[in-house]
């Protein structure tokens, strides 16, 4: 009985630890390598995924999903920020709420972008928008990526990580 407990315990742990929301933070850079490096040592976690030019990571403590993207924006400039949800209804949830205190959205649904399959809404009408969204599937390329000037003030180029792009 002991044993059976302790197992069952181990797995509410996992399930737990696996189902947690997280702040996103997308940050550009100048060099994925040395980034990675960087961000390694100071969060004492290595990336969760490596892509050309692309890495996320996902931090237990403090909560954080922190993404690296080479070449897209100025070095150090914030790419765009989001909240990384447990499912489907998580996002289902926060469109529902977006909607009943007013605030304008954009729902993308099975899209692709920083190389995975997502579900999100762009929750926008403040200074920035947000994303917050959960990851369907893994996917081992992406086309999406381009620069961020929607998140940084200038017109829309298309792109699938901000609120007007993912066609």
């Amino acid at each position: 009985m002991c044993c059976i407990l302790t197992v069952v315990k181990v797995c509410i742990s996992v399930r737990k630890e696996n189902s947690m929301s997280r702040v996103q933070l997308a940050l550009n850079v100048s060099n994925i390598d040395e980034a990675i490096a960087y961000y390694s040592k100071m969060f004492g976690v290595g990336p969760a995924k490596v892509r050309e030019g692309y890495a996320n990571f996902a931090i237990a403590d403090p909560p954080l999903k922190l993404v690296l993207i080479e070449g897209h924006g100025e070095a150090g400039t914030l790419n765009h920020v989001g909240v990384e949800l447990e499912d489907t209804q998580a996002v289902a949830d926060k469109i529902t709420h977006a909607q009943n205190v007013g605030l304008p959205i954009e729902v993308q649904e099975s899209t692709t972008c920083c190389f995975a399959v997502q579900d999100k809404v762009w929750v926008k009408g403040g200074e920035l928008a947000w994303e917050w969204y959960t990851v369907l599937a893994d996917a081992p390329s992406d086309t999406s990526l381009t620069p961020m000037p929607i998140m940084l003030g200038v017109p829309n180029t298309g792109s699938c990580c901000g609120p007007e792009g993912c066609d």
